[in-house]
């Protein structure tokens, strides 16, 4: 008969049982960890209603990326999210950074939500094929047909510098703009 995990956890050495017990309190975060190369992309995208091709390494070779994930467009609190990083376009450019959001929504839908929750400021794109999303390990795993709110920042080398997993939206654009903020000045504004 098998023991409940508890009684297991009971059984362990002391650290054992602190590691076992804070893999319960927390779900597991699917992430590129920092200095991980960011796999590059091309995708469909849309700003300001209009739809063209994203590549992250053209991006890149301007200046480190913002690359965020968000489940779905048009939800309340992806639209909360989408509208603060439109607000903060310009802190980001100062910076010599840019934004960009990637769902598993189709274009059309993202083309109206670019003008809509984007207010026509940074491109988003669409990846309904779920490779990128899969790529930066983004995937929601409770909901495997959306893309998990993750933001990375990226440097201009291609490196994960920074990243940040929470469903909820409120604090992404802070932390992306202060890890932009404290990256190398000859990395930041290449």
């Amino acid at each position: 008969m098998a023991r409940p995990i508890l009684s297991r956890i009971a059984l362990m050495t002391a650290p054992a049982a602190l590691y076992a017990l804070s893999a319960l309190a927390h779900p597991a975060w699917a992430a590129l960890d920092i200095g991980d190369p960011a796999p590059k992309f091309t995708a469909n995208a849309a700003l300001g209603g209009k739809t063209f091709r994203y590549s992250l390494a053209d991006a890149l070779a301007k200046g480190p990326v913002v690359l965020y994930f968000f489940p779905a467009a048009d939800s309340n609190d992806c639209s909360i999210e989408a509208h603060a990083f439109a607000e903060a376009v310009d802190q980001f450019a100062a910076l010599g950074a840019t934004v960009i959001g990637v769902s598993a929504d189709d274009i059309d839908t993202l083309s109206k939500f670019s003008v809509k929750s984007c207010q026509s400021r940074f491109p988003v794109a669409s990846d309904e094929a779920k490779t990128v999303i899969n790529g930066f390990d983004a995937l929601m795993q409770t909901r495997p047909d959306f893309a998990n709110r993750l933001s990375y920042v990226i440097s201009p080398d291609g490196k994960v510098a920074y990243y940040y997993q929470n469903l909820n939206p409120d604090k992404h654009v802070e932390r992306t703009l202060n890890a932009v903020r404290a990256l190398p000045k000859a990395t930041a504004a290449k």
